[in-house]
């Protein structure tokens, strides 16, 4: 029994781990475009919706999608309403998705497999590279539902299991409550739902009980982004707290109906893993006819929750810890836990610059103050904290790695300084001069400004995980940086060209404006650089060495 519980808990972790890899894959591959492509869908509730449902499929996580939403909804490129409307759609793409992953394609998996495996390896591109990840994702999800269903069918054969899986079957709230926590645990409701309707397959639950176990993995999933957003800005609680009251009144009202028997005509007529499936998209079907024309209800109800004043400009506790000082490995993880902080500053005056340069905001030039101010603080305090340690004896690698911290400290608090001073100052000039950039040029410069964000992201998740390869994606993307710049600013002179008065009045801001992106996207990729030279993946130099001629260099 211990085996087969091993084997059960061995399958779900698989499962998990398996759509983190899909998501992965599409993230590093496709995430600008995909962003780009939600803010242009993004124009009314339905066409958002639309956008939802296409990208939590292709993401694979419903969650994903959320937190992309939200930041839009921060940033002001997507209107609150909006942005909810786009999780609305997410939430039924997920369980779309749920019904494509359960279907018995069980032959698919070799030949998924190896032609991800191939792919991975053997391709040049790392668009290509992501594609064979995400196809072994997709055959690691087949090959974990599989083992679901060998882990459950002797499982079943358990009294113990049994008698609780009467209990549930006699108290469906219960069942409702312990799936609701079971997603939140887990961080996708995709993943529980699949578990639940493989429980379901077996013979391990009835159907009733597997319904209400995907009716409460649903709730358990509207909580995922409410926890994740908790600390977030004002707009992106509004909404994960919109998508709660949605899924939480639809899935109460669908677990009313379930206990008095609504769903018994459907037992029998349909296998009961398929039932499990059918209505988890049933119930996501008819929470977006519900809740979307009444979006703006759910928005006003967000607004009364959520305090109008934000405590995000709270003194922050600073990670640097003398009293670690005498123990320089201690005392290192104190300097790099600080750089991540002061990373996330500047991530969140990054995130709604561009916004200034819609409409000014004067409350939201305050904070982007106070968070340079923060950032400069940081700054200052690491370099004496690491000129303090360097008095100590450090060992050579120790000494380098001071070098490092610091260097980086000064790329972050450059990346900064380019954003609320440059960016800031630019906006604030164009709205004392009552200048608009054109419709085309500020469509480029807020595509341009999504790719710097998402490359911000990455250099987070590379101060906190250290991934080489993700190290590597981000000192890859500075280079193609460089040239959609410069892409840019052709297309900009072509509409200089065409005599566009709009283009012509905010020329050099417009160039300005792309330039310090660029700068700022450069000072963020720095991060990566002691992760690429460590594992050789970084030129010395880009100059090209000269040919000798008649032996000459």
């Amino acid at each position: 029994m211990i085996f087969l519980a091993a084997q059960l808990a061995a399958a779900v972790a698989l499962l998990l781990w398996s759509i983190n890899v899909i998501r992965t894959g599409v993230e590093r591959a496709f995430m600008p475009e995909l962003k780009r492509w939600l803010r242009a869908l993004s124009g009314s509730p339905i066409s958002a919706a639309s956008g939802g449902i296409v990208s939590a499929m292709v993401v694979q996580s419903a969650t994903a999608v959320a937190l992309i939403g939200a930041g839009f909804a921060v940033s002001g490129m997507l209107a609150v309403p909006a942005a909810l409307a786009l999780i609305l759609g997410a939430d039924l793409g997920s369980a779309l998705m749920a019904q494509v992953l359960f279907l018995p394609v069980q032959a698919a998996v070799p030949f998924a497999l190896l032609a991800g495996i191939l792919t991975f390896f053997r391709a040049r591109q790392r668009k290509t590279k992501q594609v064979g990840r995400i196809l072994i994702g997709f055959a690691l999800v087949l090959m974990s539902l599989q083992m679901i269903r060998m882990a459950t069918t002797p499982i079943g054969e358990s009294e113990i299991v049994q008698s609780i899986a009467a209990y549930l079957h006699g108290d469906l709230v219960s069942a409702f409550v312990i799936a609701a926590i079971l997603a939140w645990v887990m961080h996708s409701s995709l993943a529980a739902v699949l578990t639940f309707a493989s429980f379901a397959a077996t013979g391990l639950v009835s159907p009733a009980v597997a319904a209400a176990l995907v009716i409460g993995a649903n709730l358990g999933g509207a909580v995922i982004p409410l926890v994740l957003l908790s600390g977030t800005e004002r707009p992106a609680r509004i909404v994960a707290i919109g998508n709660l009251a949605a899924r939480g009144g639809v899935t109460l009202a669908f677990l009313a109906a379930l206990v008095l028997g609504a769903f018994q005509p459907l037992i029998g007529l349909v296998p009961a893993g398929q039932l499990a499936i059918m209505t988890h998209i049933l119930l996501n079907f008819i929470m977006l006819l519900v809740a979307l024309p009444c979006v703006s209800m759910l928005i006003r109800l967000g607004e009364a929750l959520v305090p109008s004043r934000s405590d995000s400009t709270a003194d922050t506790v600073s990670a640097l810890d003398n009293a670690t000082l005498d123990h320089a490995p201690l005392a290192l993880a104190c300097a790099q836990r600080e750089l991540l902080s002061m990373a996330e500053t500047v991530q969140t005056i990054l995130v709604p610059v561009m916004k200034q340069f819609r409409s000014w905001n004067p409350d939201m030039a305050r904070q982007i103050d106070l968070c340079e101010d923060k950032i400069d603080q940081m700054h200052f305090e690491t370099k004496i904290y690491i000129s303090h340690l360097r008095e100590r004896d450090l060992t050579e690698a120790e000494q380098k790695k001071t070098l490092e911290i610091v260097a980086t400290a000064n790329s972050l608090e450059e990346a900064g300084d380019r954003i609320a001073v440059n960016l800031a100052a630019l906006a604030r000039n164009m709205h004392d001069s009552a200048l608009f950039f054109s419709d085309e040029g500020l469509q480029d410069l807020e595509h341009f400004h999504d790719q710097v964000v998402t490359n911000g992201q990455l250099a987070l998740q590379v101060l906190t995980t250290g991934d080489a390869e993700a190290a590597r994606q981000l000192v890859a993307e500075k280079d193609r940086i460089r040239v959609e710049e410069l892409r840019l600013q052709e297309r900009h002179l072509k509409r200089l060209q065409l005599g566009k008065t709009a283009s012509i009045e905010t020329t050099n801001i417009h160039q300005d404006v792309l330039r310090l992106l660029k700068q700022v996207n450069a000072a963020l990729s720095y991060v990566a650089y002691p992760i690429a030279e460590e594992t050789g993946d970084l030129l010395g130099s880009r100059l090209a060495h000269r040919r000798r001629v008649g032996g000459l260099a």
